[in-house]
């Protein structure tokens, strides 16, 4: 008897458990961010969020190449996301980056923008890290993301040097996330 009340209660548990996630409208996957899923077309947007703000818009300068990304704000303001297309200028496409601005998105383990660089390696295994003029890129592949860390928040002989290759015992702990994003291609 005490058994089959214990299966039960291990079912219930894992049930409810996977339903949480299910409902949660800011979980962050390798194949969705909150709503928003790698098949979702840029046309499908304004019914996805029809109770936030989208603002469209091309950014950088008409002489150079110019993305198409699309702002994603809170009714109050707040914003959410940036969403760029992964065929610029074509409502049928995908989207192929989005940057996670909220800190309520998460992952099931909890990485969000708000997390640090000990979160990080808590959680997840690292695929590289790149060394660029101004952050170190930590590409995360299980989850289809990478984080920009601010050279800021490095020590300072790797603050000034893009030629070294940056280990992931160099990052502090400490170290908070720049940019959160996801990528689908």
């Amino acid at each position: 008897m005490k058994k089959s009340l214990l299966i039960i209660l291990g079912l219930t548990l894992g049930l409810t458990s996977c339903q949480k996630d299910e409902d949660n409208p800011f979980l962050i996957t390798a194949n969705q961010v909150g709503p928003v899923n790698r098949d979702i077309k840029i046309n499908q947007l304004d019914s996805l969020f029809s109770e936030d703000s989208l603002v469209k818009q091309k950014s950088g300068a008409e002489e150079f190449r110019a993305t198409s990304e699309i702002k994603v704000f809170e009714k109050g303001g707040k914003p959410l996301m940036i969403l760029e297309p992964l065929q610029e200028f074509d409502s049928t496409s995908t989207i192929g980056y989005i940057r996670v601005l909220d800190p309520r998105y998460e992952t099931k383990s909890g990485l969000s923008t708000a997390s640090t660089f000990k979160d990080i390696m808590k959680d997840y295994n690292i695929s590289r890290i790149e060394n660029t003029l101004n952050a170190a890129v930590v590409f995360l592949d299980e989850i289809n993301a990478y984080i920009t860390i601010d050279k800021k928040e490095l020590p300072s002989d790797l603050r000034y040097d893009t030629d070294s290759k940056i280990r992931a015992s160099q990052i502090p702990d400490e170290a908070r996330i720049k940019y959160f994003m996801i990528y689908w291609d």
